[in-house]
């Protein structure tokens, strides 16, 4: 037995399950300015403006919606066993995560970076790293393409959180950390002076909204939430006041790939 998700208390999509005035949206929890939790408990960042259009596009008023963290390596299952409706969490589009979930967008595109003190200026970039301690996640990629592409003499420091490298390299035991930049834009708006970013971008990331994986319907009524926040200027607010106090340079919105 099949029922239309419009109205009809459908649980089977995010649409159908957003008509009971809820959802539950996987967010990071350590990502300033992009999507963090604050010690008074309330969510703060780009992710989490993101989250709220779209949820209030669906038909979900703010106080519906349940944030649930979502870490790296959780994402995919946290959509395959329900736990999640939608997945808003710094979420690179990939064809190996296509396998198991879909994505509306992207809605946000930004590139690999690099964060050092702000007192720092030798390191201006990936190829100024050879013999310095460079700092990223356990399980990340970033750092390896540093020593793969640009310095083979880098020296690799894992941590498992982005803010643990970030408090390594104000205490001065690394000399640089590198992920997405608008993720190092957060860091350093929270710590202006004592951190910024150097160099360009040296890679290219498509964040996307993740989405059961075969709920088209869903995926569609996203990408138009998507639109819609570019088209308002809302999408364009929500950068300004979460990463542009870190003079991150706000981007041009995307085009929309990811279609049923």
């Amino acid at each position: 037995m099949f029922a239309t998700a419009c109205g009809s208390g459908d649980t089977s999509t995010v649409i159908g399950r957003a008509d009971s005035g809820k959802l539950t949206i996987g967010i990071r929890y350590d990502q300033p300015g992009m999507s963090q939790r604050r010690l008074d408990g309330r969510y703060v960042g780009f992710d989490v403006d993101v989250a709220k259009y779209v949820a209030n596009e669906l038909g979900v008023e703010e106080g519906g919606i349940t944030f649930k963290e979502a870490r790296g390596a959780a994402r995919e299952s946290m959509l395959e066993n329900g736990e999640a409706d939608l997945i808003i969490a710094s979420y690179s589009i990939t064809d190996a995560r296509k396998e198991k979930v879909a994505f509306a967008g992207p809605y946000f595109e930004t590139g690999q970076g690099m964060l050092v003190r702000y007192t720092e200026n030798a390191i201006q970039g990936p190829e100024t790293m050879n013999g310095r301690k460079l700092c990223s996640v356990k399980g990340s990629t970033s750092a390896q393409k540093v020593k793969a592409d640009f310095s083979q003499q880098v020296q690799i420091v894992e941590y498992g959180q982005y803010s643990d490298c970030v408090i390594a390299l104000m205490a001065g035991n690394v000399d640089a950390v590198t992920t997405d930049e608008v993720i190092l834009a957060g860091f350093a708006a929270e710590n202006p002076e004592l951190l910024k970013l150097v160099g360009k971008t040296f890679s290219k990331e498509r964040y996307g909204i993740g989405v059961p994986k075969g709920d088209a319907e869903s995926r569609d009524a996203v990408n138009k939430a998507i639109e819609k926040m570019i088209s308002s200027g809302e999408w364009k607010r929500a950068l300004e006041r979460n990463v542009g106090p870190s003079g991150y340079e706000i981007p041009q919105p995307p085009q929309i790939t990811e279609k049923s």
